[in-house]
């Protein structure tokens, strides 16, 4: 059931994801809500990482398991995060070999 309470009275809610290229899909980190939540924002924005603000993703992405991957039915939405983060520099693409 959705909040219908206005965004700046609702309890934030944070999840951290972590994709290396190659490894298949992201895998959930962390999560939290209100303090929690708080944290995570706080220590992403003290390493320096991107975050995009999406409670709608954000609390879909709560309910799985921390350290597993994605659901399928959430690539599309995580991908366009990481298209995201990519512009914004703060996600490195992997060196290409020959």
């Amino acid at each position: 059931m959705s909040d219908k309470r206005p965004p700046e009275e609702q309890e934030k809610i944070a999840v951290a994801l972590k994709y290396d290229f190659g490894d298949g899909a992201p895998i959930v980190t962390a999560k939290g809500k209100g303090a929690v939540a708080e944290k995570i924002i706080e220590t992403a924005a003290e390493h320096d990482i991107a975050i995009e603000e999406n409670p709608v993703l954000a609390e879909t992405l709560s309910k799985v398991d921390l350290d597993t991957e994605i659901p399928v039915p959430l690539y599309k939405a995580v991908a366009e995060v990481i298209g995201f983060v990519l512009k914004t520099g703060r996600m490195k693409r992997p060196e290409k070999t020959e």
